[in-house]
């Protein structure tokens, strides 16, 4: 089953709200996994890129690492980023 497929099953269903917010728990769930296995792919001192609000493109060092964000110190300033919005540089 691929992504249309379950955005279609879900659209269609008659799902009850307990069973929608279950649905719910689980892409939250789903998603903070994959945040905290990408932040584990990075370390302090490593050079990374974000894109922030408004487009602006960033690129800095990390300096902090906590559960799902990291703090990256860039020429603009520091900013705390989710793992989720890094890339390596």
């Amino acid at each position: 089953m691929d992504v249309k497929q379950i955005n279609a099953a879900i659209l269609a269903g008659d799902f009850s709200m307990d069973e929608l917010r279950s649905i719910w728990d689980t892409v939250k769930l789903a998603n903070q996994r994959a945040s905290l296995m990408k932040a584990r792919n990075f370390v302090v001192g490593d050079k990374v890129r974000f894109t922030g609000r408004g487009g602006r493109r960033y690129e800095g060092t990390v300096t902090k690492i906590a559960m799902k964000n990291l703090v990256v110190a860039t020429t603009a300033g520091s900013y705390r980023v989710p793992a989720n919005m890094l890339e390596a540089a």
